[in-house]
């Protein structure tokens, strides 16, 4: 199998020009009408398909939906299943950051760690999410524990890869001139790592709390 240092380096590479736009003004006015134009297309088809059908239980139309979901939002039942799952998709994304986070530093940063960690995550990371589901049943019983723990398993790997590829695509150069400074090694640590690893740690999470949405279902 292929180790999980290089596919953070895939991961990392496939994500940076995302990132890019993101935090260098990619919701300029052209970016917006675009997307504007998709929409409105997307409505268009959407109400096309609706008239087509004539049916509100085969393909309802655009705001036949909304209002219908506007409605929905009104129960309170509704409302309290919706911060429940909020609540259980919240719990698992911050068990998946304090873990991932953490071992990403190390594995990034320590080649021992690396060789250590490797094999197990990347075994893991093979395992179909649906087959934890009866050993989580087992473990933790019924109620928030499974979903919680099923979150954060889907989560942590994408934060973990993208960790150590932050940490691994720091130019040397910034480390020799924090010591040469005589910075300590928490001081590089907190000043020269954690900064510059940032960005990808960010892209990981994005992608984590995307998979904890799916896998809350």
């Amino acid at each position: 199998m292929e180790p999980v240092e290089n596919k953070a380096r895939i991961y990392n590479s496939r994500n940076s020009r995302l990132m890019r736009e993101t935090f260098m003004g990619s919701m300029g006015y052209k970016k917006l009408f675009y997307r504007a134009i998709t929409i409105a297309s997307f409505l268009a088809v959407w109400q096309l398909a609706a008239n087509y059908y004539n049916s509100e239980f085969m393909m309802p139309s655009p705001w036949t939906t909304m209002v219908t979901f506007a409605a929905i939002l009104h129960d309170p039942e509704v409302i309290a299943n919706l911060l429940l799952t909020l609540k259980r998709v919240l719990t698992g994304f911050c068990y998946a950051l304090l873990i991932g986070i953490p071992l990403g530093f190390l594995m990034g940063y320590s080649k021992i760690a690396m060789q250590l960690f490797d094999p197990l995550i990347d075994s893991l990371r093979q395992v179909p999410i649906m087959a934890w589901v009866p050993l989580t049943i087992v473990w933790f019983g019924l109620g928030d524990g499974p979903t919680v723990f099923l979150i954060a398993f889907a989560g942590v790997f994408p934060i973990i890869m993208n960790t150590i590829a932050g940490v691994q695509n720091i130019s040397k150069d910034y480390y020799h001139a924090a010591r040469s400074m005589g910075a300590k090694p928490w001081s590089v640590f907190a000043h020269v790592i954690v900064p510059a690893s940032l960005p990808d740690i960010l892209i990981g999470s994005r992608v984590a709390i995307g998979l904890g949405w799916m896998s809350v279902i």
